[in-house]
């Protein structure tokens, strides 16, 4: 009998993206752009000036009910006590032996109600292990609502003028991990984010999934960009900008066989707070004196690419580890990478060797990020 293949999940702007000819790809089970406009062109669009992206394939998890800030607290690693309405912050779900779940941006809407954005990859396995974690307490309604918004970025140094023009909402006013509510392109109530992945300035909007608003938005958004030289971007770039600010993704610098110390996520993993899931695990962790690998940021000395799971050797030939990410950077005109090592080869400017073809190519540790936007002056 033959095997059937799932048929890939579309976005509202799939038909969008495939008018535009962009190149599409499976990633997480989504059909994806994968580029739209050509990955450097895009990548330097949002590095010097501003580029949409359809990101409607994360998830979005609400926690309602008088019991939702307990049970926020329960699931993730942060203190999600300090947030105001309003606000957001980076934080994770863990196992209990404090590996990854996954990583996720916690927004608090109200005292009784949390949104808990989620990865595209993991989606399923997320919400099953909400429910599976949370259900029981009291308090607490869990819903699913992912396929309920497609959700715009809207990312770089003139992303904040470009979604101007098409709200009233004064956007200066929103800082950094905050949010608001406005009308947006004649959409009501349209949940303004300044958050991203990219290491730049920028807002993620939830407008209704429905193809015709989906498209309309879209459209809008790269017509008031125009002027500045907007780009529609893709999977590519995003990751490309995503490795340039040292951020990390499920499946490659976080996973269930990681632990948030071992990542350098440990200022995220609030251990000061009296309980949720993994923080025994990562006491015992730093009481046995810490992980013995870690995360580091390499720079190739010599010619060649570290590529996504290439070895990378001591330069005397013995194997650390291997690269989590890497690439070109085509804003800093460097091969770049990421990798795991153990903490003794993890001092600035320690050299190793990766291993590209057959060759050994030298790299030497360097600080994470590879890339920081400049702050803007007052």
């Amino acid at each position: 009998m033959a095997e059937t293949m799932t048929p890939l999940r579309k976005t509202a702007l799939n038909a969008v993206h495939r008018a535009a000819k962009s190149k599409m790809v499976d990633f997480g089970g989504w059909d994806m752009p994968v580029d739209c406009c050509g990955l450097i062109a895009e990548h330097l669009a949002v590095r010097t000036a501003v580029g949409v992206f359809d990101v409607s394939h994360m998830g979005d998890i609400q926690l309602r009910g008088p019991g939702s800030l307990a049970a926020a607290q329960h699931l993730c690693m942060n203190d999600a006590s300090k947030l105001a309405v309003g606000q957001a912050h980076y934080s994770a779900m863990l196992y209990p032996n404090g590996t990854f779940v996954d990583d996720v941006v916690v927004h608090k809407l109200s005292d009784n109600d949390y949104l808990i954005v989620i990865n595209a990859g993991t989606r399923e396995k997320d919400v099953q292990w909400v429910r599976q974690t949370i259900g029981h307490m009291p308090g607490v309604h869990v819903n699913d609502f992912s396929d309920y918004y497609t959700q715009l970025a809207i990312q770089g140094p003139r992303a904040a003028e470009t979604l101007q023009k098409l709200t009233s909402t004064d956007l200066s006013a929103i800082k950094n991990y905050w949010f608001t509510w406005g009308q947006v392109c004649g959409l009501h109530n349209v949940m303004i984010a300044r958050t991203g992945y990219t290491g730049e300035d920028g807002f993620e909007i939830y407008i209704p999934s429905d193809e015709p608003t989906s498209a309309r938005v879209w459209g809008e958004v790269l017509e008031a960009g125009a002027e500045f030289g907007i780009l529609a971007c893709g999977l590519g770039a995003r990751n490309t900008l995503r490795l340039e600010a040292g951020m990390a993704l499920y499946g490659h610098e976080i996973s269930d066989t990681i632990n948030v110390l071992e990542a350098g996520l440990g200022r995220y993993a609030k251990l000061d707070k009296p309980e949720f899931v993994g923080r025994e695990a990562l006491l015992k962790v730093q009481a046995e004196g810490g992980p013995g690998r870690k995360l580091v940021g390499l720079e190739m000395i010599e010619r060649g690419i570290g590529r996504d799971g290439y070895t990378v050797f001591s330069v005397e030939g013995m194997r650390l580890g291997e690269i989590t990410s890497g690439s070109p950077s085509p804003f800093l005109k460097k091969n770049i990478a990421m990798a795991y090592v153990p903490v003794e080869y993890t001092a600035l400017d320690t050299e190793v060797a990766v291993e590209i073809r057959g060759q050994m190519v030298k790299a030497k540790v360097v600080p994470l990020p590879f890339y920081k936007r400049a702050k803007k002056s007052a």
